[in-house]
């Protein structure tokens, strides 16, 4: 009989919050090049010991569930690592990270992480799960980046009823933009994403599935490669100025066939720390923010695109 979550709070998954995991994996230059063009940028500036830019770290440690352990979403199972939360849909929706030192390609890395907070909420659409998770990564025995991710469980939806929990207060407080990008989501940069980076969630590229079961209205675009573009294109900006932090949050989906806008405000300096700060958002088609990053950078030159 399935778990009534609606009566369920954080304490009954009390148990799950310090447990932890370990992978490894190799910052491979093949990934790499692909990321590369990916970004329309030259794969042959990417070679072993080029520092990757820093928020290309998402792309690797991979899960690697056998078939068996999939999940009729795509998904690996819950249960193993993360909590098994009965609400169905489960979605990324921010992260905030601390970029201590490059990750530089051929390193042999370790990715360390553990469950940190397991908060219930309620809000339109109904229950929800909200479960953080720290992530740190290190290379040749030092820490490298430090990531606290966060995923919102959902229950199941109508059709229709997907889109109208996007959050309405989005787009309160975003300075004027200092430029701007459009970015067709079309399905082959959709599809090379999802092979980069082994995500196999239905909602991608399952039409009928993102419909019939999840309520959305096609497929969805994937929230990492939003943040992705978004913020090749503030960087592009900042070239030669190295990323310290970055804070992101997803509050709405896009789909296939969306024309997303990417826009960016004047770098600021930030009182509290010291550094130049850059906000960043992506509208959907009818001009609501879909997603917004605060980038920190810090002084001097930095490992820009292929610099070593």
């Amino acid at each position: 009989m399935p778990l009534d979550t609606s009566t369920r709070s954080a304490q009954d998954y009390s148990d799950w919050i310090g447990r932890m995991e370990t992978r490894d994996d190799e910052i491979g230059l093949t990934l790499a090049r692909r990321a590369a063009v990916l970004s329309d940028l030259d794969p042959q500036a990417f070679g072993r010991g080029v520092a990757l830019p820093p928020h290309w770290y998402s792309m690797f440690f991979t899960p690697n569930a056998p078939a068996a352990r999939i999940g009729h979403d795509g998904h690996p199972m819950k249960g193993d690592f993360l909590p098994p939360i009965a609400l169905p849909r489960r979605m990324f929706v921010g992260r905030e990270v601390t970029f201590l030192q490059p990750l530089r390609i051929g390193a042999e890395a370790i990715k360390t992480s553990r469950i940190t907070a397991i908060t219930p909420k309620t809000g339109r659409s109904g229950p929800l799960m909200f479960v953080q998770v720290t992530h740190t990564i290190s290379a040749d025995g030092q820490d490298a980046i430090v990531e606290k991710q966060n995923v919102v469980y959902r229950q199941a939806a109508s059709a229709g009823t997907a889109a109208a929990a996007a959050d309405a207060g989005a787009d309160a407080g975003l300075p004027s933009a200092a430029w701007r990008e459009q970015r067709l989501i079309d399905p082959v940069l959709l599809f090379r994403y999802s092979a980069l980076t082994w995500n196999s969630h239905r909602i991608h590229y399952d039409a009928d599935y993102a419909r019939d079961k999840e309520g959305y209205r096609g497929c969805v675009m994937n929230g990492a490669l939003t943040l992705h573009l978004l913020i090749d294109a503030a960087l592009r900006r900042m070239e030669g100025r190295p990323l310290r932090r970055l804070e992101a949050r997803l509050s709405s989906p896009l789909f296939l066939g969306d024309t997303m806008t990417l826009e960016g405000a004047a770098p600021a300096r930030d009182g509290a720390t010291g550094q130049d700060t850059v906000q960043a958002w992506v509208l959907d088609p009818q001009g609501r923010v879909s997603a917004q990053v605060t980038l920190g950078f810090g002084p001097g030159e930095g490992a820009a695109h292929g610099a070593r």
